[in-house]
């Protein structure tokens, strides 16, 4: 059953030489149900139409055609035109289509404003590398507690007392720090034996914090004591470790140390 309205259009359509195209969708509701374009005699399309068929209302294409009559013929379909000035002739409006000229396409909506992402995280700075370096009489507290670590019944005063000896001996103790702080201890000694033809370097103690074990702060303790020993004059390095201290026993051989002999000890 065709619809009035629609066959109205279709005569307006063909007054203008163009051919009104109805929508082959009969479902209410689907998309383009109810719509409707125009097209040239050649089949071209002019107003309403893309490549898939009609996309524009029925009330679209009166429109168009209706500015299309007043355009070409000075009379709309049912409003009189008023008498053209003279002069120079106006611009068309923007809505206005020239039929020779194609359907002028309504400009594409802006893209809705996004905000932009965030910024990823920083990275986490890099820590800082240990570093070694003798120790100095402020160290004296640090390096009580790193000693009490090791069972040694110690005071702070007294650990002051030793750095200040030693350092006149040219022995003082390496120590490691992290950030600032003081994380790491190695005492070195050059013992001169008669039984020996060069000088014998000692690491007489090792100890590392526990927050700072596992990061080879240990490893470089060593091998600064060693180079201590080296340029010292010593061919031969010795180190002494509690047998209870089985950990550092593994770690001493993983160096490079061999066990070579037991230690006595008797107080006095």
């Amino acid at each position: 059953m065709s619809d009035p309205r629609l066959d109205e259009l279709a005569e307006s359509a063909r007054n203008r030489g163009l051919k009104l195209v109805r929508s082959r969708v009969r479902t209410a509701g689907k998309r383009r149900f109810g719509k409707v374009g125009l097209t040239d005699a050649t089949g071209t399309a002019v107003f309403g139409m893309d490549s898939r068929g009609p996309t524009a209302s029925p009330e679209d294409v009166e429109h168009y055609l209706r500015n299309l009559g007043a355009k070409d013929w000075g009379a709309s379909l049912d409003v009189a035109v008023l008498p053209r000035k003279r002069g120079k002739p106006k611009r068309s409006a923007a809505n206005d289509s020239d039929p020779d000229a194609g359907p002028r396409k309504a400009p594409a909506p802006p893209p809705p404003a996004t905000p932009p992402p965030p910024p990823p995280p920083a990275p986490p700075p890099k820590p800082k590398p240990p570093k070694i370096r003798e120790a100095k009489p402020s160290d004296a507290a640090r390096l009580t507690e790193l000693i009490g670590t090791l069972e040694h019944d110690i005071d702070e005063k007294t650990v002051g007392k030793n750095l200040a000896r030693l350092k006149k001996a040219g022995e003082l103790p390496l120590v490691a720090t992290l950030d600032k702080q003081v994380v790491g201890l190695c005492g070195v000694h050059k013992m001169v034996a008669i039984h020996r033809p060069t000088p014998v370097g000692r690491i007489q103690i090792l100890v590392v914090a526990a927050k700072a074990q596992r990061g080879g702060i240990g490893r470089m303790l060593v091998e600064a004591a060693e180079k201590w020993c080296r340029d010292a004059g010593c061919e031969l390095v010795e180190v002494t470790s509690n047998d209870r201290l089985t950990a550092a026993h593994a770690f001493y051989r993983h160096m490079g140390y061999e066990r070579s002999s037991i230690r006595f000890f008797k107080k006095l």
